[in-house]
C-alpha cells in the first residue's frame, strides 16, 4: 500500500471558526456558521450563507498590514489560514518550499466594489485592478510569506483546492518539490451570490444535504491549507496525517450540472482509491461534496452506489456547517478529514430528516465515535470537473 505524502500542518478560516481548533470545536457540538449577510454589501438579505463577521480591516490588522494594502478579502482568508499552517508545521520557507492555491472568484470583491471608480477613470483604487485575475490572490499571499520557490494557482470552480492538495502532492512524490503550501480560498461576492441565485439553486433557508426535501444550496466563505512534506523533510516532526490517494476526472457533461449517473464522481473515486492501492472495504468515512441541490446530490449518490454498492461506509456533508465554500470547500474538508482521523469521528450531517428516494443512503446526523484509518473526501466542480483524495493516518 502507499504510505502517502505527511501532512504536517494546517490552518482553517470559516464561518465556524478562525482556526483550527474554534472549527473541530463548531464540529464536534453541531455548531453551524450559517445566517444572513452583513459584511457583504447584497440586497439579497434574505439568503443564508456562511459568512465570517470580521471585516477586512479587522484581519488586516491581524496581518501587521499598512493602511495602503492590496490584499483583497480572498487574499486576507488565505494568508491567516497559511499562517496557522505555519506555525503548525515549524516550516522553514526556502527556496524549496512551494505554494499551490486555489480560487474562483479571487479578488473580484474589490474589482466588482471599484469598478465603478475604474470606469470613471478615478485611481485611487487601481491598485486593485489586477486583483480580477485569480492568480493576483496566490501572489499576495506568496508575497507576505516571502515564498520565491514554485508558486502556482489553480482555477478549477469546486474542485480548485482539492487539485491544489492532489498536484502538491504529485510534485513531492515525483521529487519535484520538497515541502509544499496547499489548499484554498474565496471570499463571498455579489457577482457568486447574484450568480447562483439565477441558477435558482441557493436555498433561502438552511441547506439540507442529502435530503429528499433539499431546496439547493448556501453559499460561504473560507480558506483552508496543508503544508505537505516529502519523507526525508520529516526530521521528526509530528505527522497530521498522510495523502494516500488522489483522482481527477470530468464527465464533460454539461456547465454547471454532473450526469445523472455520476460518471466523472465515479472516475474520480476509482483513481482515488487505485492511487491509494486499497479496497474499498478501507475507507472508513466519506466526506462527500453534498451541496445539498438535487442534481448534486443524486450524481454523487449514483456514483457512491456505483463504488461501493452494499458496502457503503459511514458519510456525511459538512457544509450545511460552513456553506459551500466553493474553491475552498476541498482545502476545508481535508481539514475535516484530518480532523477525523486524529479525533476518531464522523462529523455530522446537519438538517437531514428523510432519505431520498433512490437510493435512499442516510448520513450520519449525530457526531460519531469510531476507528478511522481512511476517508475519502469528495470535491465537485463546475464544468464537470471532479476530484476525489483519500487521507490516512499517519503509518498506514
Amino acid at each position: 500500500m502507499n504510505k502517502g505524502v505527511a501532512v504536517t500542518g494546517m490552518g482553517i478560516t470559516s464561518a465556524i471558526g478562525n482556526n483550527t481548533a474554534a472549527n473541530y470545536n463548531s464540529l464536534i457540538s453541531g455548531k453551524h456558521g450559517i445566517s444572513t449577510p452583513e459584511v457583504l454589501k447584497t440586497i439579497y438579505k434574505h439568503l443564508p450563507v456562511g459568512e465570517i463577521k470580521i471585516s477586512n480591516e479587522s484581519f488586516a490588522k491581524k496581518l501587521n498590514l499598512p493602511e495602503n494594502h492590496s490584499y483583497t478579502r480572498a487574499a486576507l482568508l488565505g494568508a491567516l489560514a497559511v499562517k496557522e499552517a505555519i506555525f503548525q508545521a515549524n516550516l522553514k520557507l526556502d527556496g524549496d518550499t512551494g505554494f499551490i492555491s486555489g480560487t474562483s472568484v479571487g479578488g473580484m470583491d474589490a474589482t466588482e466594489t471599484y469598478f465603478k471608480d475604474f470606469s470613471e477613470g478615478k485611481t485611487d483604487n487601481n491598485r486593485f485592478i489586477r486583483a480580477q485575475h485569480p492568480g493576483f490572490t496566490t501572489e499576495k499571499i506568496a508575497e507576505y510569506f516571502e515564498v520565491n520557490g514554485f508558486v502556482s494557482t489553480i482555477s478549477t470552480a469546486c474542485s480548485s483546492g482539492a487539485n491544489a492538495i492532489m498536484l502538491g502532492a504529485r510534485m513531492i512524490k515525483t521529487g519535484k518539490l520538497k515541502r509544499v503550501i496547499v489548499g484554498g480560498t474565496d471570499c463571498l461576492t455579489k457577482f457568486t451570490l447574484n450568480g447562483f441565485n439565477s441558477l435558482m439553486i441557493l436555498s433561502n433557508e438552511q441547506c439540507k444535504p442529502f435530503d429528499e426535501n433539499r431546496k439547493g444550496l448556501n453559499l460561504g466563505e473560507g480558506a483552508a491549507y496543508l503544508v505537505l512534506e516529502a519523507e526525508e523533510e520529516i526530521n521528526g516532526k509530528p505527522v497530521l496525517g498522510r495523502i494516500s490517494g488522489y483522482g481527477n476526472a470530468n464527465d464533460a457533461f454539461h456547465q454547471t450540472a454532473s450526469s445523472e449517473n455520476g460518471e466523472g464522481a465515479f472516475l474520480a473515486m476509482q483513481k482515488a482509491l487505485k492511487t491509494a492501492g486499497i479496497p474499498v472495504e478501507k475507507i472508513n468515512y466519506i466526506n462527500a461534496h453534498g451541496t445539498a441541490t438535487k442534481n448534486n446530490d443524486k450524481a454523487e449518490s449514483a456514483a457512491l452506489e456505483r463504488i461501493f454498492s452494499n458496502k457503503l461506509p459511514d458519510f456525511s456533508s459538512t457544509k450545511a456547517f460552513t456553506g459551500h465554500t466553493l474553491a475552498a470547500a476541498g482545502a476545508l474538508e481535508a481539514v475535516y478529514s484530518l480532523l477525523a482521523i486524529q479525533n476518531e469521528q464522523v462529523f455530522p450531517n446537519l438538517n437531514f430528516s428523510n432519505p431520498m428516494l433512490n437510493p435512499g443512503f442516510i448520513p450520519v446526523t449525530n457526531l460519531k465515535e469510531k476507528p478511522i484509518d481512511y476517508v475519502l473526501s469528495n470535491s465537485f466542480g463546475f464544468g464537470g470537473n471532479c476530484t476525489s483524495l483519500i487521507f490516512s493516518k499517519n503509518g498506514i
